[in-house]
């Protein structure tokens, strides 16, 4: 059978995602890594760039734990040890050691019972919703979650989605007392930080609403929060959002071992009964492969240097750079958002303005990503700039030097 008329028809989706200015384009291919030396911190070769060296603006690897040494040696002797892949998925033979211990030690940084390993945040999020929604399940979101949560409940199926304005809590409360009466169960559901904003939700005033109307549900209000962008880069200890905000409430974290941890993966911690329902019932976790052996492992290490004195070192310089750039961009006119996360953003509000900005800056050694419609909506296209531990004084004031020169040149034009 042709796929020649179906072809024509992507063809010209494809033209008119171009033409519109959000197309995201061919991936960067990174060829190699150039370790910290003197005042820079890492770099990265490009294919098709030669030894063009990028300062990396736009890494999620919020501690620098991706290239560290001791995650790399736990990550190669697993692999000897129980090779690379689990070769099945969890219930019949995917187990191994590596797993079970990463569970049980982020069950233990995070103060909860248990911990179910996934193949991604992703999955995380949508197995959580999708598992435990309910024909008379009502979910309550914020309208700037993640596009996981937004697919997770198209997928639920509930009796009902109610969207709140963005961290406003007077409708989310009002989403609430509107539903008294007509479901069985609330699932609240939230990103900790909003990952195209670097913001983070006001979790202990969702949680203190959540504890007040639970008795007015026959199954209460379940309070989720996907803290993917605030484990490891929020807090003193790295405990995200739940630490900054004091929040006390929250039935169920979903994180990922791939931003601050800097392997892989996804996982959820939450109560034993909890965790024990989603191993037998969610489907993205039963029929999908683990992290592999060697991925757990790195994981491991990863937990055990965020929570040392190491880790609160790297948080430290990771806190002291953010504050740094952000400062750098309000010092150069430019407009972003107040928050301590490291996500730094740089509100641009035009597509082919940051399209031109994000040529620019490749141009001059910095990989930064633009988001455009429908990524963000009209009118809040940006910059995402990504701090991390890794970045050096002098790698932020090179990259603020960029900025501040095209704002002379190129801003107003």
């Amino acid at each position: 059978m042709s796929l020649a008329k179906y072809i024509d028809t992507l063809s010209t989706e494809i033209a008119s995602i171009e033409e519109s200015g959000t197309a995201k384009g061919h991936e960067r291919v990174v060829t190699a890594f150039i370790p910290p030396a003197e005042k820079k911190g890492p770099r990265f070769l490009l294919e098709g760039f030669g030894d063009k060296q990028f300062i990396r603006m736009n890494s999620n690897s919020y501690l620098g734990l991706s290239v560290h040494p001791k995650l790399i040696k736990a990550e190669e002797e697993a692999a000897k040890k129980y090779g690379v892949g689990p070769g099945a998925v969890r219930f019949i033979s995917g187990t191994y050691k590596p797993h079970a211990e990463l569970e049980r030690k982020l069950a233990a940084f995070h103060h909860r019972e248990d911990c179910l390993l996934t193949s991604s945040a992703y999955t995380s999020v949508l197995g959580v919703i999708v598992t435990l929604c309910t024909p008379e399940t009502i979910i309550i979101s914020d309208e700037l979650n993640h596009n996981c949560i937004i697919n997770a409940m198209k997928l639920a199926r509930p009796k009902d989605r109610k969207v709140y304005r963005h961290v406003n809590m007077a409708d989310f409360e009002h989403k609430i007392v509107e539903s008294i009466g007509q479901c069985e169960t609330i699932l609240v559901v939230t990103d900790g930080v909003f990952s195209m904003r670097g913001v983070f939700a006001p979790l202990l005033t969702i949680c203190e609403l959540a504890e007040k109307y639970n008795d007015m549900f026959l199954r209460g209000i379940v309070v989720i929060v996907d803290d993917s962008h605030g484990v490891g880069a929020l807090g003193k200890t790295g405990r995200g959002t739940e630490e900054i905000t004091q929040a006390k409430g929250v039935d169920i974290i979903v994180a990922t071992l791939g931003k601050a941890f800097g392997v892989n993966g996804g996982y959820v911690c939450s109560s034993k009964e909890v965790i024990r329902y989603l191993r037998e019932r969610n489907q993205f976790y039963i029929f999908t492969n683990p992290i592999t052996q060697g991925e757990a492992a790195a994981g491991v290490a990863a937990i055990d240097i965020l929570d040392s004195s190491e880790g609160r070192d790297l948080l430290m310089h990771l806190h002291s750079m953010t504050v740094f750039f952000r400062n750098g961009l309000i010092a150069l006119g430019y407009e972003t958002l107040a928050s301590p996360h490291p996500v730094v953003p740089l509100l641009v509000r035009e597509t082919e303005k940051t399209a031109k900005l994000v040529a620019y800056l490749f141009d001059h050694g910095v990989l930064a990503t633009g988001l455009n419609y429908p990524i963000v909506p009209k009118g809040d296209q940006l910059i995402r700039f990504q701090v991390n531990a890794s970045h050096t004084l002098h790698d932020l004031e090179t990259v603020l030097g960029v900025l501040a020169t095209f704002k002379r040149q190129h801003w107003s034009k």
